[in-house]
């Protein structure tokens, strides 16, 4: 087994596994209607049921350099991926959910996406411009994009909370990468997280309550694979923190949406080392 994709209870504290591989398999989305991830592998997307049966390709047209950052649309309909096929860098394109052709929205590159606004009609992504790590949002019919932050420290991992008011993301700006959080407009930036970890890719639960965050030992740079690492939550404002469970894992284990749509659980990947 290289890569092992499962689910975690928030209340029972019950680990499930969907699905283990050789492959090196990334960043599961849970769909809105509950039943099955999307998780990417080898530059494509695939959709993965809960009944043990294998992944089943999902048609990206041109697009089959897709990276882990992915995400399924809050109504199901469409598919947010990342892919640098067309320019050599990372472009952000929508498709129908189903699979099709990929329209792009993204001209400013490259663009990693990361989280769509609660009623769809804005995504949220990590954009590099000039070698300056930012947190952007563009509408889904693409056009200007509105940046957020303005290079203090590097910026990334964005994702909304429920109630559309905060995009959290993940910030150097104080040296070790923590947990901050900034409204829409860009304004009321506020720290979250002030641990001895370097934490990552935060993502809010459906219920507005909690915030799941990857944390890396403090010592940590970027967000490497195949280490130590652990799963955290608190509370939205980063109090009452509990680490979950610590795997073997990192990049590929939490970089994108992953609640289930009730809340209840999330999906995420353990690894093995490579032999």
């Amino acid at each position: 087994m290289r890569s092992s994709v499962e689910t975690y209870d928030i209340r029972s504290g019950e680990i499930e596994v969907v699905w283990q591989t050789d492959r090196l398999v990334e960043a599961p989305n849970w769909s809105p209607d509950g039943s099955h991830l999307v998780i990417n592998d080898d530059g494509r997307l695939y959709r993965l049921g809960f009944d043990g049966s294998q992944p089943i390709e999902i048609d990206t047209g041109f697009a089959t350099a897709c990276n882990n950052d992915h995400g399924i649309s809050p109504d199901g309909r469409m598919i947010a991926i990342s892919d640098k096929t067309e320019f050599g860098k990372s472009a952000i394109y929508l498709l129908p959910a189903r699979g099709g052709a990929p329209r792009l929205i993204t001209r400013n590159l490259p663009s990693y996406w990361h989280g769509w606004s609660p009623d769809g009609r804005t995504l949220t992504y990590c954009g590099i411009r000039d070698q300056a790590f930012d947190i952007y949002t563009i509408s889904v019919d693409g056009g200007e994009e509105r940046r957020l932050t303005h290079g203090e420290g590097r910026n990334d991992g964005p994702d909304w909370s429920a109630d559309g008011q905060w995009i959290y993301f993940n910030s150097s700006r104080t040296g070790r990468m923590q947990i901050w959080r900034i409204r829409p407009d860009g304004s009321d930036v506020t720290r979250i997280t002030d641990s001895p970890y370097g934490d990552w890719f935060p993502h809010p639960s459906p219920d507005g309550k909690q915030l799941l965050v990857l944390s890396y030992d403090g010592d940590v740079f970027d967000h490497p694979r195949d280490l130590d690492v652990r799963l955290r939550l608190m509370d939205m404002d980063g109090g009452n923190a509990r680490v979950l469970f610590e795997l073997f894992g990192g990049q590929g284990t939490i970089n994108v949406p992953n609640w289930s749509p009730s809340g209840d659980r999330f999906a995420f990947v353990r690894y093995e080392p490579e032999s």
